[in-house]
């Protein structure tokens, strides 16, 4: 038996659903920064020749290089010296395998390189950031202009000193000056020489003695005449 199809039938067809994977929320993790130091900076070297050196083992971001106080060579044409530098990079592995690879390692290569007798010596600094570095070169160029104002302060106070003292001694000079001025013209005893006695000789003491002494028999020798002569 045979079923025949309704044509008026109404057929319902769910419509098709699409399963899609939800979309995961992808974030890019930035990298961070590491900074290794460099506690020697060989002579002739610079914050270019720093960064172009470094930049072979990864992306070098900022360099900042400690100018030597007592630089100076003594030529006109001398290159700034350095005592200590710090290098950062764009990401904190690349730094510490550099400081691991490169610390105590010889510099140059070739033996005719100017660099080939140094030896690095580098150090990566954990939790070291760019903004902390900023703060002690900050706090020493606040130190050092402290320490200029005292200099200061303490050459002008000894240059008002000894200016004070020229300027009493000039005072009493002419102060003297003009009173013995005075003197003068009032015929006071501006020339007087004061003489000191000199000191008697033995011999003039022992003369002394023997006339004293003469005397005192003459007179004793006149009394006894006197009395003698009243008995």
């Amino acid at each position: 038996m045979e079923v025949e199809e309704n044509p008026c039938a109404i057929v319902e067809i769910e419509p098709a659903i699409q399963h899609t994977k939800p979309k995961k929320d992808v974030t890019v993790r930035k990298s961070k920064p590491g900074i290794i130091y460099l506690s020697t900076i060989p002579k002739h070297m610079n914050v270019t020749k720093i960064r172009e050196i470094f930049g072979q083992f990864g992306d070098v971001g900022r360099v900042f290089l400690q100018p030597n106080k007592s630089g100076k060579t003594g030529t006109k044409k001398s290159a700034q010296l350095f005592s200590e530098g710090w290098v950062e990079y764009r990401r904190k592995k690349v730094a510490k395998q550099v400081a691991i690879h490169l610390n105590n390692k010889q510099l140059g290569v070739r033996k005719r390189s100017k660099f080939h007798d140094f030896i690095w010596n580098i150090k990566y600094l954990p939790r070291f950031k760019w903004i902390h570095l900023s703060e002690r070169l900050a706090y020493e160029k606040a130190a050092h202009r402290q320490r200029l104002r005292l200099e200061v302060s303490q050459a002008k106070k000894e240059a008002n000193y000894f200016a004070l003292n020229v300027d009493r001694s000039e005072k009493e000079r002419k102060k003297a000056k003009k009173l013995l001025l005075g003197k003068q013209s009032s015929g006071g005893d501006v020339g007087k020489v004061n003489l000191f006695g000199q000191r008697k000789t033995e011999s003039e003491i022992m003369n002394e003695k023997q006339k004293s002494n003469e005397e005192s028999d003459e007179r004793t020798e006149l009394l006894k005449s006197w009395f003698g002569s009243s008995r």
